[in-house]
């Protein structure tokens, strides 16, 4: 049984906040008195523990005891031994833990025994000087102590941590307070965004904001979440992608845009799935899909490079090397490399025993309304995607799943267009943009016909977005990567979740 449904470890903790409230109580009590606040807002920190760390690694315990000057630093306490006159302590701040020392003749008898009814969890600040135990390890010898937050839940056994894997989603505050890798994690994860805006940056592209709320949702085959906008007293929808906005900035003379954004689809959830999620697209006019493949393989080497230091990756124990040119295939190419599907890839009966054998039904898939090319790509999607462990770009998708992408000019029926997969998932998607205004809007028109035949992922016709295109927009190549899954090949994270400080979870029943 998970431990926040133990009723007797509920019990127990009931009993610690009770009593942490009676402690609670009795500062508050020193506050009307004209002791001090119980929630005190005026100490200062002069440094942190990761820079303490840093500055005195080199210094031994004589040159220490020669330097006088005092620190202050502020923390979560995480560890505590009462010994008799003296005790230790452990504080952790946003850069890592500090020992600290504290002795009674020092600090007072009043003070020192206020200290040993503290609770771990208590937020402190101590003021002192460095030196190191005779065990050798650094601290700060406090001179004095504040304590600035009390806690009134107790901290997860200092041993063990939480258990409770959807315990560590909710409450991610008490995760990142006792589990360094999860705050290790979270930290990586904002060196690789701040890389990836570095590099689009550097290469000429202007960071920009589009709208959340949109009239139409569009940009992606995706159900949207929808809310009512009282003001203008119309439904809105949250975005499903930034597309159709950043592509009317290269229609309004800004040739390369790009931006990271939160996107919403309103969709199952999964290991690699979020209703919320974290994307970057970027657009770049006279560019096409082989220019943009060039750059969003040096964009996730980059990225890779900066939050890890190598191009060498591990993920759930296997090897992947993003250092060689990713293997480009199309998508005929891979269903005969990875199936041996031969000539069964060419024929819709074939595939849909295929698929019917794999686990799709005729009445949720409608296998037999779909085209041969649809065909093609489902059983490519069911057959193929976890086989592409290393990166690899899958190319030449049919036009009538990509309403957006141009058309090769060779080969009318498929789109110049790829999808990103590395470990078996798909990480990013870019094509060579349609700008043909016409063709566009008949694009839009077969798509709200597959909307009215029951296809709730299709597109809305955005009228406005095809008065834009007949003003003219260069030819553009625009791409989006899915920064979530990302950070899960770069931190080694199992599941989405371990990536996103906040990820979607069911009400708890108290909520209810």
């Amino acid at each position: 049984m998970s431990d926040h449904l133990n009723p007797e470890i509920q019990f127990d903790e009931n009993q610690l906040i009770a009593e942490r409230r009676e402690k609670l109580k009795l500062l508050r009590q020193r506050e009307a008195d004209g002791l001090g606040p119980a929630f005190p807002n005026d100490f200062k920190p002069s440094h942190q523990a990761g820079a303490l760390a840093a500055a005195h690694a080199a210094h031994g315990a004589e040159e220490l005891d020669g330097q006088q000057h005092s620190v202050r630093m502020a923390g979560r306490m995480m560890l505590k031994r009462v010994m008799g006159k003296a005790s230790f302590a452990t504080l952790q701040d946003g850069s890592g833990r500090m020992q600290i020392y504290i002795k009674a003749e020092e600090l007072g008898a009043e003070l020192y025994d206020r200290f040993k009814h503290w609770d771990l969890g208590d937020i402190v600040g101590v003021e002192g000087r460095m030196f190191r135990t005779r065990t050798g390890e650094l601290s700060i010898h406090a001179t004095n102590l504040r304590l600035l937050t009390k806690s009134l839940r107790p901290m997860p056994d200092k041993f063990h941590g939480m258990h409770d894997q959807e315990m560590k989603y909710r409450q991610r505050y008490v995760d990142m307070m006792t589990d360094e890798s999860t705050r290790k994690r979270f930290l990586a994860r904002s060196r690789a965004v701040s890389a990836m805006r570095e590099f689009m940056v550097g290469h000429g592209f202007l960071e920009v904001e589009t709208p959340m709320l949109h009239p139409i949702p569009g940009g992606a085959n995706a159900r949207p979440f929808s809310t009512h906008h009282n003001a203008l007293d119309q439904q809105m929808y949250l975005r499903i992608a930034p597309e159709l906005y950043l592509k009317r900035l290269i229609v309004g003379g800004f040739e390369r845009v790009f931006e990271i954004n939160r996107s919403f689809r309103n969709e199952g959830i999964s290991m690699r799935h979020n209703p919320e999620f974290t994307m970057m697209e970027f657009y770049a006019a006279y560019w096409d899909y082989e220019d943009l493949m060039a750059f969003t393989e040096e964009l996730v080497r980059d990225a890779a490079r900066k939050s890890t230091g190598s191009l060498q990756l591990s993920y759930a124990g296997k090897a992947v090397d993003l250092e060689p040119a990713f293997e480009r295939l199309s998508i005929l190419q891979a269903i005969d490399k990875y199936t041996g599907a031969g000539a069964g890839a060419y024929d819709a009966g074939w595939l849909m025993d295929a698929l019917r054998k794999s686990g799709k039904s005729e009445k949720e898939h409608k296998l037999s309304q779909r085209s041969l090319a649809n065909l093609q790509v489902m059983y490519f999607e069911e057959m193929v995607e976890d086989k592409l462990w290393q990166p690899t770009f899958i190319c030449e998708h049919p036009v009538e799943i990509s309403p957006l992408a141009r058309a090769s000019d060779s080969r009318p029926e498929v789109a110049e267009r790829f999808e990103l997969y590395i470990t078996g998932r798909e990480f990013g998607n870019g094509f060579s943009e349609l700008n043909d205004a016409e063709v566009q809007a008949a694009r839009f028109q077969a798509q709200v016909n597959a909307k009215d035949s029951g296809d709730d992922e299709a597109m809305f016709f955005d009228h406005d977005f095809v008065r834009a295109l007949e003003y003219g927009m260069p030819p553009t190549g625009g791409c989006g990567v899915g920064i979530d899954r990302l950070m899960m090949l770069l931190t080694g994270s199992a599941s989405i979740r371990d990536v996103i400080l906040f990820p979607a979870l069911r009400r708890e029943s108290h909520e209810s």
